[in-house]
């Protein structure tokens, strides 16, 4: 397989081989192939994200310990932005634990009209199929685990719809890989939230505080 390698690549032409570098399936570490993103709205955030923002079409996973610490707040601004695109998909909420309040939403910017909420005793199917129709610009859900085999259809669906997915999540076996494009762990921290990039394809390792203005 590897001279089989050798040799495509000894016969591929420059212009082939860029085109094949950009292929956002690629990964080659920090300098992975540029991908479609989404600004998050915070700049410190986005300084730490492979792109300058949240994959257009790819799984976030966000490991969080408790619902309202400010996991929500993390992607009102790319919802609002998704939500009046000149040609608007739904921005789906799967199993929300709560009923969004629509008034919040609007204080977001976000266009109400293209929200859509699903209650459903099958979330994970209910969010991989929402992420492979290609009738959503972003996927939002919430469940108590998922397992590698599961995140790897929701990831392969997001590439499907070119969606933005959002999995939250209790935080599990973090250590346990999968295929997710990006997976975070939150916890609070004074007037804000402590990002740990668990896995960041590209993008920044460590952890990042944001702090919430005021």
């Amino acid at each position: 397989m590897s001279n089989l390698h050798h040799e495509a690549s000894q016969n591929a032409t420059p212009e082939a081989l860029a085109r094949l570098l950009e292929h956002p399936a690629l990964w080659r570490g920090r300098s992975a192939a540029r991908i479609p993103t989404v600004s998050s709205g915070f700049a410190a955030l986005d300084a730490a994200l492979a792109g300058s923002g949240w994959p257009r079409s790819g799984l976030v996973e966000v490991l969080t310990p408790q619902l309202g610490i400010g996991e929500l707040a993390l992607f009102m601004p790319a919802l609002a932005a998704l939500s009046h695109e000149p040609v608007a998909r739904w921005c789906t909420w799967v199993a929300p634990p709560f009923m969004p309040f629509a008034p919040g939403l609007a204080t977001h910017g976000i266009a109400l009209e293209r929200v859509l909420v699903v209650h459903t005793k099958k979330p994970l199917w209910a969010f991989e199929q929402a992420l492979g129709s290609g009738a959503c610009a972003a996927a939002l859900a919430w469940v108590r685990q998922a397992g590698a085999r599961e995140v790897r259809r929701l990831q392969l669906a997001t590439e499907r719809g070119r969606t933005l997915g959002v999995l939250f999540r209790e935080p599990g076996r973090t250590r346990e890989s999968n295929c997710a494009a990006l997976r975070l762990r939150l916890a609070p921290c004074e007037s804000g939230i402590r990002i740990t990039f668990v896995k960041s394809r590209g993008g920044m390792r460590g952890s990042l505080d944001l702090r919430w203005q005021s």
